[in-house]
């Protein structure tokens, strides 16, 4: 049986052939290796991120996470709730030493307290491949501008960095951040079927990502969307992030 399989992320522009005539994809002769992320610099209107500190960040992260009222947000995560402070910055300072992730904790700028998490992981620089994920957004920031725009900087600061590729991955079950995903412009690529056993269930994970040919665009809609005269008097947008994003379609 024949199977034909195709992408749409490749241009035919972009594609080459060998002396065989076989199909290649775009020569990289010219891409350098990015280097691993590290510091951020970049403070927005709403949020700064710092590279975590358990110490620093610690207890502010976990009173901001205690305003939970159930534990339905560590739900799809393969950690938590925790059972005392003791114990969550036990966990923080495991993670910070972890050679391949980098945390960040997410600062608001009116509170000047971390709110919520954020890590690259994954990161591949051979490939030009990073991760965005550890998300913990404690409910002072869920659906907040805050939040969109802590995405909007960890992605900046990977793609400014030369990263060709930005995943987003998550529990297939977990349709809250599948949409959000969609939200901040990823394009799903597809599930991974048992793609491990998280908290003794298994775990179809689906995987999400934005590639550099794509970033210029999406960062002029989080501009638009992040922008002061997007907003009321009341703090709430004018213009859905989606709505921009589709209108700077060519």
């Amino acid at each position: 049986m024949n199977t034909t399989i195709t992408t749409t992320t490749t241009h035919a522009s972009d594609l080459t052939t060998n002396k065989y005539g076989q199909t290649l994809g775009e020569p990289m002769g010219h891409w350098t290796p990015p280097s691993s992320p590290t510091e951020i610099p970049t403070t927005g209107r709403f949020c700064r991120l710092e590279r975590l500190n358990p110490k620093l960040h610690g207890q502010a992260l976990y009173q901001a996470n205690a305003e939970d009222i159930t534990p339905e947000s560590w739900t799809y995560l393969p950690y938590g709730p925790f059972r005392d402070f003791s114990e969550y910055q036990d966990w923080l300072s495991e993670q910070i030493q972890q050679p391949d992730q980098k945390f960040y904790a997410i600062i608001d700028l009116k509170s000047g307290k971390a709110v919520g998490l954020a890590a690259y992981l994954r990161i591949m620089p051979s490939a030009g491949s990073v991760e965005v994920g550890h998300l913990k957004f404690s409910p002072r920031m869920q659906r907040t501008p805050l939040s969109t725009e802590a995405m909007y900087l960890m992605m900046q600061h990977a793609f400014a960095l030369g990263y060709r590729r930005y995943e987003w991955k998550c529990n297939d079950f977990n349709e809250p951040s599948k949409r959000a995903a969609l939200r901040l412009g990823f394009q799903f690529e597809g599930v991974f079927r048992q793609a491990q056993v998280v908290k003794g269930h298994n775990r179809d994970t689906a995987w999400f990502s934005v590639i550099d040919k794509e970033w210029p665009q999406l960062e002029m809609a989080f501009q638009q969307w992040l922008s002061p005269q997007n907003f009321d008097d009341e703090g709430e947008q004018v213009e859905r992030l989606v709505d921009i994003r589709q209108s700077l379609e060519p």
